[in-house]
């Protein structure tokens, strides 16, 4: 993985007390050598942490140098203090890493309503501005200290080969419940040495963000401290590119976007299953999304899947309820690639034998295509467990 790491970028991933388990990493920096392009995408909860509404403000930006993320706590409901509590975050940052406090980005995420234990980032962030190293290992730590109720760490890199030279790029991310579109409890960093102007970059996350991140959902509930960050460096030997030559970059950008989201959906909390929504024949994108995202919230869906039951009744019914017009004679279903419904009617099945198929891959695939017109997407949720109702009922917010 090093040959695929960005370069003028380093790493350093720590555990500085937040969290009651030592052997967790708890504090994450990743600090670009050189002033980094920056965009941001958040969540749309009006209730907002104090590290969305101080990102919000430096987004899109030209000149960041740190990103700094904390995990155990989300600095969010804190009020004033929260705010006060942020900005010194930063600028404790800024001092460790030698520039100044307008340069730092913040994450934060974990428990809501309770300040932060400011003594362990006073420390925190100088040791890990002292272990600073751009290698795969560090990397690792930072995608493991963005961790709450993830089971696994989430990373994603792709290289692209152009005629002026290699362009890299590396993701993180955390995410596994209250997951839902226009951002969800997660925390994104993407990290690129391609050379963009600022609102370039911007144009490009939100874009990307919308085919990605906003299509997964655990539970459809959006939260308080949902962010993805993108930083440029320009430290590759490619020069600068404007919207309309991003075409290889954008496409693999995309990729990298789409692993961690997918990641994101299959860490579903308590899943047993990712569970990907293929829908098409719509009239427009954003009824096929509709329908999607419908079908994938849908308790009985989801806990069918976690059953191995074929039971296309609640899948149709889903899609009925979306609130988009359609033809119901129609609509064809599939589900792991056995025609299991089709124009209007139910189509006979080996039962057992998809049951079987269902129980035994980790991957179910819903497909429905309707008669509308050419528009389609994807989308990815996972199933739900008696597990997702034990982990929320212990986890204290």
């Amino acid at each position: 993985m090093s040959d695929l790491l960005p370069r003028g970028f380093r790493f350093a991933g720590i555990h500085c007390g937040i969290k009651q388990d030592a052997k967790r990493e708890d504090l994450a920096l990743v600090v670009s050598d050189v002033p980094a392009s920056a965009a941001g995408v958040y969540t749309k909860n009006l209730i907002c942490a104090a590290p969305v509404d101080w990102d919000r403000q430096r987004t899109p930006g030209a000149a960041i140098r740190a990103v700094v993320v904390n995990s155990g706590n989300a600095n969010a409901c804190t009020g004033q203090q929260g705010a006060e509590d942020n900005r010194e975050i930063a600028q404790i940052t800024a001092d460790a890493c030698g520039t100044s406090v307008e340069n730092v980005l913040v994450m934060s995420t974990g428990i809501i309503g309770e300040y932060l234990p400011m003594e362990c980032l006073r420390t925190g962030i100088p040791t890990a501005a002292g272990q600073l190293v751009s290698d795969s290992d560090s990397l690792l730590a930072v995608a493991r200290g963005l961790m709450t109720t993830d089971t696994v760490h989430k990373l994603a890199c792709r290289s692209v080969a152009t005629p002026q030279g290699e362009i890299r790029i590396a993701g993180v991310a955390k995410g596994s419940g209250m997951i839902a579109p226009d951002m969800a409890t997660m925390l994104g960093l993407v990290m690129t040495d391609a050379a963009l102007e600022s609102e370039v970059a911007q144009q490009l996350l939100a874009e990307i963000c919308d085919r990605t991140f906003n299509c997964i959902t655990v539970d459809g509930h959006t939260s308080t401290n949902d962010t993805v960050l993108f930083l440029a460096n320009g430290q590759c030997q490619h020069p600068v590119m404007e919207i309309g030559e991003t075409g290889a970059f954008a496409a693999a950008l995309e990729e990298v976007c789409g692993d961690l989201a997918r990641a994101i959906a299959a860490d579903g909390e308590g899943a047993t299953h990712l569970v990907t929504i293929d829908v098409g024949g719509c009239r427009s994108i954003a009824d096929a999304r509709q329908i999607a995202k419908t079908i994938a919230q849908s308790p009985l869906v989801k806990t069918a899947i976690t059953g191995a039951d074929p039971n296309w009744g609640r899948i149709v019914s889903a899609a009925g309820y979306s609130g988009i017009s359609f033809d119901p004679k129609q609509l064809d279903v599939s589900l792991n690639g056995t025609p299991i419904y089709g124009q209007g009617v139910p189509i006979a099945f080996d039962a057992s034998l998809l049951s079987e198929s269902m129980r035994n891959h980790h991957e179910t695939k819903i497909g429905l295509r309707f008669g509308e017109g050419q528009s389609q997407t994807r989308f990815w949720t996972c199933d739900l467990t008696a597990d997702y109702v034990r982990i929320n009922a212990d986890y204290h917010t």
